[in-house]
């Protein structure tokens, strides 16, 4: 059963976007042979900065999560660096509660990138290619590529999950957990699915707007 989890789940997640940006998308008055056109302007009004419920509630949640994280790790490093050369004592087991904080620091992060369309790239397409259809090819193409990549990864992202949260013999026995605080690592674990998950959203809503883009006709 847990096989077909996560392929169900890419699957929702596809057919949800694209049905909300049918719902979502401004069509334009003029029409010829039952066909109404879309500006590429248009299609990315959809996805504005807090432009719909959706984007409202996955960023205020991710920067909060950021936010609270970012000032839990750095007051324990500044606790352990205090206690380490100051006291002369440490801290038991303070990694294990770093490890768990900079995963939902870094996961909540890449689904804000996701968002924003900041994470790090070389596109070499924007810069040695004019616009025109040959750059709006390469962009659904690279756009393709990144939505295939990153529904693997949502699966692996999914396994790495279940195991932590059911053990290793799938029964919710004898759950791995951290050495000193016994915190179950599943409560990291999440946190990659969760990212993963949302950056896999917004790499799909990318996909269908160069889509529409490349195949569609612009307004006059």
């Amino acid at each position: 059963m847990c096989f077909y989890l996560p392929i169900l789940f890419e699957a929702v997640v596809f057919f949800f976007v694209i049905s909300f940006v049918q719902r979502s998308l401004p069509v334009s008055k003029k029409c010829s042979d039952n066909k109404c056109s879309i500006s590429s302007s248009q299609i990315l009004d959809v996805f504005a900065p807090k432009s719909n419920w959706i984007d409202k509630i996955v960023v205020n949640s991710l920067s909060f999560v950021c936010l609270i994280t970012s000032i839990v790790l750095t007051l324990v490093m500044c606790a352990v660096t205090f206690f380490r050369y100051v006291v002369q004592g440490d801290l038991y087991g303070f990694e294990e509660w770093v490890k768990l904080f900079a995963f939902w620091l870094y996961f909540a992060g890449a689904g804000l990138g996701a968002y924003s369309r900041t994470h790090v790239s070389a596109d070499l397409v924007r810069a040695y290619l004019k616009k025109g259809k040959l750059r709006q090819s390469f962009t659904f193409l690279k756009n393709f590529l990144t939505v295939g990549a990153c529904g693997i990864f949502v699966y692996y992202g999914w396994e790495f999950f279940y195991f932590g949260f059911m053990g290793p013999l799938g029964t919710g026995i004898a759950i791995p957990k951290t050495s000193a605080w016994r915190i179950p690592l599943w409560t990291g674990y999440i946190s990659v699915f969760i990212g993963l998950a949302l950056m896999l959203y917004y790499f799909i809503r990318d996909l269908i707007i160069s889509g529409i883009v490349l195949f569609g006709r612009k307004s006059k």
